[in-house]
């Protein structure tokens, strides 16, 4: 027994929610990937630059190197230039400020996925339920057919939580991976944020 796919999306509404919801998580998950590659950086180069640049209190070199850059460390630095002449206390607060916020940036988009994860193997159950309900109602109406009417029923009707887990499993896998990222890249920060504040206030 075969199960027409194009036919079980036309009577189902629950798994044209399941495609709706496939197309969010693959174009989010594809804005995030773009938006990491963008602001991708050679930390060590970036920092051996600017402690030279700083270094030689060429601080308008230093804003150029932030400008070539998406990177939140180069705001991070950016910040730190314009800000130098501020008490120490005062600068502190605002790169603390700026880790949050792109943190925040990072962050934007990425529970979209964490939701997809979570919610499309309950709305496949909810179609499989559904599914059998209607199989059990037309085995009513019908009065005959036995099992084979039931059993057709019912295999149309777990496809909506194989589509729901086919789509929850890759969302999960990928949120989980833009998160580990996230975490590194503002630790990342962290750290060179203690470097930048060494570099502008040394003795």
């Amino acid at each position: 027994m075969s199960v027409d796919l194009l036919e079980v999306i036309r009577r189902s509404f629950t798994m044209i929610i399941l495609i709706l919801c496939s197309v969010i998580a693959v174009c989010f998950a594809i804005e995030r990937w773009w938006y990491f590659r963008k602001i991708h950086i050679d930390v060590e180069n970036f920092m051996t630059i600017l402690k030279k640049l700083i270094e030689d209190k060429n601080y308008k070199g230093v804003l150029d190197l932030c400008k070539s850059s998406a990177s939140p460390l180069a705001a991070l630095t950016e910040v730190a230039i314009l800000n130098y002449e501020k008490p120490k206390e005062q600068l502190i607060e605002l790169m603390n400020a700026t880790r949050l916020d792109k943190s925040l940036e990072m962050e934007q988009f990425v529970t979209v996925l964490g939701t997809m994860g979570t919610i499309c193997p309950f709305i496949g159950l909810f179609g499989t339920v559904i599914g059998i309900i209607k199989a059990f109602h037309d085995l009513a109406i019908s009065g005959s057919g036995g099992p084979s009417v039931v059993a057709a029923g019912i295999s149309e009707a777990l496809i909506t939580t194989a589509a729901g887990l086919a789509i929850a499993i890759p969302s999960v896998v990928i949120y989980n991976f833009f998160m580990k990222k996230i975490k590194a890249i503002s630790a990342m920060m962290e750290a060179n944020q203690m470097r930048i504040l060494v570099y502008l206030y040394k003795e």
